[in-house]
């Protein structure tokens, strides 16, 4: 390699000029130039990609940032692949060279957990192609955006059963981790309605899975972290939908009132949506709000004595209001276009997501709120919702075993958006995960909680020895997606 060229020098000529080898040496990357001029004899040519390998600073800076700009790991280089031949030709270089991959979606984590340091991150961005859409499925690249897929289907009357709260997220990115949101009480999660798969394993095979053909690759990837090949095309279910939606909110006093009404309403399955929040009140306290929804078209409205009754909200605080089925699903996106406008988007978001068992979620979620500060929270929801188990079909994301849980979301912002305050906010994270673990709750892990392998161990429980051994059989050089820490 030129010695007059520096690793960090070298990040800005590599935007420009071509990258045909890569230096096991010094860990960078070369170009003709470099190699011209003295490169390591020990220097490897790189295969051919259709897309593009990039070692700018731009590129490796962004790559070393997520959501919750807590954690930066800066990469070697990134891919923006042109198709799955490009990651099977990365993986493969990166199995005999040593160095760890990783795909990268919007990067919604909060931990760091898309981030490969010193080694190639995946943007997946770029296979964002909407193959097929049909009555009942769509095909898309698992860089396809949901609220993209949304635009589409909501033309034929159609759209996914289970959609996140926040759709400007990858396919593949929600996939890998389980993608949750108010629909699950009936439909599961979105990792419980994809039909087939497209997966380049870490062993670099690019092979097509779903519940009848290579099962155990299919059930292994799908909320498996990225541990075992990375998602390139999805086949997803799609189901009829109205065209409009009703949505109810109404407030408790009484935490216990309202996890009971969550319960009874998922129960009965008379709303399609429904979530719910505690909202802290001046003076201190919290009330809860329930927010439910009812899918209809238009000539046809829900009867609201019929969703409502039996219901213990507080007197005079139901609300509703009819919107379309596209802008309900899409209803975060002024919210976050004010965060955004207003600089808010960019502060640290050490945030925390629990799976509760039904039976200790009262006692848990007082706890975890008696301990919970404004200040805490920076502005940021505290989510709490049902789901039904039975819904789910996949053996991840892993769940309390009862047959409802709930979700317990502290959204935090960290305010002022400083390390310090962040790393305290991720320090209390913890002590509430240990309490949670010890009385047999899981993470969603998207969040802010240092874990180790024995804490990723008891995480997973009795299916551990299934994990680590899929982990040895589908990527057996342990390349893939260390962001997660768990190998």
């Amino acid at each position: 390699m030129n010695k007059n060229i520096s690793r960090r020098s070298f990040g800005a000529v590599g935007a420009a000029l071509a990258l045909v080898a890569f230096d096991p040496v010094v860990r960078g990357w070369l170009t003709a130039d470099d190699m011209k001029y003295g490169g390591s004899a020990l220097a490897l040519d790189l295969p051919h990609f259709d897309g593009v390998l990039v070692t700018d600073a731009v590129s490796l800076d962004g790559a070393a940032d997520d959501f919750g700009h807590i954690v930066h790991r800066r990469p070697m280089a990134v891919l923006k692949p042109a198709n799955t031949n490009d990651i099977v030709k990365l993986v493969k270089f990166a199995r005999k060279n040593g160095i760890k991959i990783g795909p990268r979606g919007q990067a919604h984590s909060t931990q760091g957990q898309s981030q490969v340091a010193a080694g190639v991150v995946i943007d997946m961005n770029s296979l964002n192609a909407i193959y097929d859409v049909r009555p009942g499925s769509a095909h898309v690249g698992a860089g396809v955006r949901w609220i993209d897929l949304l635009t589409k289907t909501t033309a034929m009357g159609l759209a996914p059963p289970t959609l996140t709260d926040y759709i400007d997220l990858t396919v593949g990115g929600t996939l890998a981790v389980g993608g949750i949101g108010g629909q699950a009480h009936q439909h599961g999660l979105q990792v419980d309605n994809v039909l087939e798969l497209v997966v380049v394993t870490g062993r670099g095979s690019v092979e097509t899975c779903s519940p009848t053909h290579q099962p155990a690759l299919f059930y292994a990837v799908l909320g498996g972290l990225g541990q075992f090949g990375v998602i390139v095309e999805a086949k997803l279910k799609l189901q009829a939908v109205p065209g409009r939606v009703r949505v109810y909110t109404a407030m408790y006093s009484r935490l216990d009132t309202f996890l009971s009404d969550q319960l009874k309403v998922i129960a009965d399955k008379r709303f399609n949506y429904v979530e719910g929040s505690a909202v802290p009140q001046t003076g201190g306290g919290y009330r809860y709000q329930l927010e439910a929804a009812a899918y209809f078209a238009t000539g046809h409205e829900p009867s609201d004595a019929v969703l409502t009754a039996g219901l213990a909200f507080d007197a005079g605080t139901l609300a509703k209001s009819d919107v379309s089925h596209f802008d309900f699903c899409n209803r975060l996106a002024p919210v976050v276009a004010f965060l955004k406008g207003a600089g808010l988007w960019a502060f640290p978001h050490p945030w925390l997501n629990l799976f509760l068992p039904r039976s200790r979620a009262q006692a848990l979620i007082d706890s975890v709120l008696s301990t919970t500060t404004d200040a805490d929270m920076g502005g940021g929801p505290i989510l709490i919702y049902p789901v039904t188990r039975a819904a789910l079909r996949t053996a991840l994301p892993v769940v309390p075993s009862e047959s409802q849980f709930f979700l317990l979301s502290l959204l935090r912002s960290a305010v002022p958006p400083t390390p310090t305050q962040a790393q305290a906010l991720v320090t209390k994270n913890r002590t509430i995960y240990e309490t949670v673990r010890s009385a047999h709750g899981k993470r969603y892990p998207i969040d802010s909680v240092a874990m180790n392998r024995r804490d990723w161990e008891l995480h997973f429980g009795a299916i551990w020895p299934l994990f680590d051994g899929a982990k040895s059989y589908f990527d057996p050089d342990n390349i893939l997606t260390p962001g997660q820490g768990i190998f």
